[in-house]
């Protein structure tokens, strides 16, 4: 073998190790940040999760709101990239406790039972006025000794939440999207997964509850988002009870 052939024969040595080397750096990368969305999500290989919707009062059909159609899709992309599965089911044929599998739950206390249920067990800080003849304050939050009134298509709020059973982080999460209208579930999800890298970072696996703003949804649809407050001590304070009484009046 003369020299030429020789350095032709390392160099392709060469290139396959650098290659294989390659790969597996990419590969141990990417295994690792699946593994950590996985965590954040509560959602391991081949898991199941539930996706709790609304349903019309008056007949047996699921009956969704056109952008709480388009929070499931986003939803659903975010299981199917955990290698997980998704249950859709109706707000009031959910039967279970929490912890078990991975929730998340969409639409209002007004529409959604399981959402009512949520706020008041797992969030008695947050108050949302559910009267639809209210005027003004319809649909209005209170958390803690605050006031989020919506101003319809131009400045609307939503609740992002991600909660574990007493607290404790190993356990499977509820994942609120609790909004003003329909259209803040959706920017809800998508903000959820726009940064689910970067609020893992911050909050790991533990529960954490936000409050966004959707700004002029009637331009720029469920695309522009702000961050409002981190509210999670608020919101999981029980309100006094002469707070509640005014705003239940």
């Amino acid at each position: 073998m003369n020299d030429d052939v020789r350095n032709i024969v390392l160099g392709l040595v060469a290139t396959g190790i650098s290659a294989s080397l390659g790969w597996m750096a990419r590969t141990y990368l990417w295994r690792r940040k699946l593994r950590r969305k996985q965590a954040f999500f509560g959602l391991p290989d081949n898991s199941e999760s539930l996706l709790v919707v609304n349903r019309n009062a008056g007949g047996p059909d699921l009956s969704v709101m056109r952008y709480d159609v388009f929070a499931l899709l986003e939803l659903s992309a975010l299981i199917k990239d955990c290698n997980a599965h998704a249950q859709v089911v109706a707000h009031d044929a959910t039967q279970q406790g929490f912890g078990e599998r991975t929730e998340f739950c969409v639409g209002g206390p007004y529409s959604n039972r399981r959402m009512a249920a949520h706020l008041s067990s797992l969030l008695p800080g947050v108050w949302m006025n559910v009267e639809t003849d209210a005027g003004p304050e319809t649909g209005a939050f209170r958390i803690g000794g605050e006031h989020y009134r919506m101003e319809g298509g131009r400045s609307e709020y939503v609740l992002l939440a991600r909660l574990t059973a007493d607290g404790h982080d190993a356990g499977r999460p509820v994942f609120l999207f609790c909004g003003q209208r329909a259209i803040t579930n959706q920017a809800a999800t998508r903000y959820l997964a726009r940064h689910h890298e970067r609020l893992h970072r911050k909050y790991g696996t533990g529960s954490f509850v936000l409050l966004l703003k959707v700004v002029n949804s009637q331009a720029y649809g469920p695309d522009v988002v702000e961050l409002v407050a981190d509210v999670t001590r608020a919101a999981r304070t029980p309100l006094p009870e002469a707070a509640s009484a005014d705003t239940a009046a």
